[in-house]
């Protein structure tokens, strides 16, 4: 005798076999962590997230605003990268992951900031925050700044270094906002892509480094990060990877174990490459349909570059509502290669998404009294 399945069953096993196979993909993204984030560089436009805005502690993490204020001064002038510092005994003697600094040797900022990024040295983080604010205490002060700067609700910094102390934590979401800020840092790069080096020390001693982030080695196109690691944060790790046109920023806090923070950033790496474009809506190409007049110049217009190219991020094989709006301005000459001439705003569903800048694309002279009688000449009729 054949057995008839009751209908409501069939109905349930036939909802089954059309549930998005991406609904149980994206439960199991972030499995063994406590929280996880990640995002588009670009535009800051998130992925995923789990318990994102929770406040706990990073460890390490905190290094990278420790190398954002260091890349900041540096880009402002304060010190050079050659530049010789000399080492205290107060950052000579740190604890947890170093470099053994020599106490009074002196070494240059570069290598420093270089032991910083591949070996999360705790001692050359104090060594640089007192070259440049003076004190670790200091130091940590404008570490809070830049953090309220950066739009980081869920993050108060107790020290240069994530060392255990109290009134210290972040969240996964604002661990992104500062390595999306870092990552603004070409010189940054020059250091996050390296995995084996050495620091030599005054006397020739040398400590051998290996870079603590593995994926710059195992995944395909991660450049940058940072790993950390406290018995009270877990395992903890920071990374960005680039394919194509799109930067991704990935963040997991509170892993099981290490294979869990380096496994649950390659699965947020995988989920958003595979589920989500970089659509390039403006190219980095001179406007084809858009000039900006110039008054009392040789040229009565000039051709107008965007700043940069715009990207959009999308999910794949979505049909998105996006239009641009050109914004012109009058330049009165002389007129300079790069001059600001107006702006590109680029919206999605009506809402303004990025503005990029317009830039002249060529130099024009300004007109001189002989120009001048020469227009009006051309200008008579005869």
């Amino acid at each position: 005798m054949k057995r008839v399945m009751p209908l409501f069953l069939c109905i349930v096993a036939l909802t089954a076999l059309f549930v998005p196979v991406a609904a149980h993909a994206e439960e199991e993204i972030a499995s063994g962590c406590k929280a996880a984030y990640v995002c588009d560089w670009y535009s800051g436009k998130e992925a995923y997230a789990k318990d994102a805005e929770k406040r706990l502690p990073i460890a390490s993490m905190c290094k990278i605003m420790t190398l954002l204020l260091c890349f900041d001064a540096a880009e402002r002038g304060i010190f050079s990268y050659d530049e010789e510092i000399c080492v205290s005994e107060n950052a000579s003697g740190m604890g947890g992951s170093q470099v053994y600094l020599e106490a009074n040797g002196k070494y240059a900022a570069g290598e420093l900031i270089k032991s910083i990024c591949i070996a999360s040295a705790n001692d050359s983080c104090v060594a640089m925050a007192e070259r440049i604010a003076g004190s670790e205490e200091l130091f940590v002060k404008s570490m809070n700044e830049r953090a309220r700067a950066l739009g980081m609700e869920n993050t108060a910094f107790s020290n240069c270094t994530g060392l255990p102390k109290p009134g210290q934590y972040s969240c996964a979401k604002d661990v992104a906002k500062m390595l999306s800020a870092l990552l603004r840092h070409e010189k940054y790069f020059a250091y996050s892509r390296i995995w084996m080096d050495e620091i030599e020390h005054p006397g020739g001693r040398k400590t051998e480094m290996a870079n603590t982030n593995k994926l710059i080695r195992s995944y395909s196109g991660c450049d940058a990060g940072k790993t950390g690691y406290t018995s009270e944060a877990g395992f903890c790790l920071a990374a960005s990877a680039k394919r194509g046109d799109m930067r991704v920023v990935s963040v997991v806090i509170g892993g099981a174990d290490s294979n869990a923070r380096f496994s649950g950033v390659r699965k947020l790496f995988d989920y958003t490459f595979a589920n989500f474009e970089s659509r390039c809506v403006v190219s980095g190409e001179v406007l084809d349909d858009a000039f900006s007049p110039v008054s009392g110049g040789k040229q009565r217009q000039v051709a107008l570059k965007p700043e940069r190219p715009v990207y959009l991020f999308c999910r794949r094989g979505s049909e998105e509502n996006i239009s641009v709006d050109v914004q012109v301005k009058e330049l009165r000459a002389p007129v300079a290669v790069g001059d600001g001439a107006g702006c590109i705003s680029v919206y999605r569903d009506g809402i303004e998404e990025q503005r990029v800048a317009l830039l002249a694309n060529a130099s024009v002279e300004r007109m001189n009294y002989f120009d001048g009688i020469r227009e009006i000449a051309e200008g008579w009729n005869f």
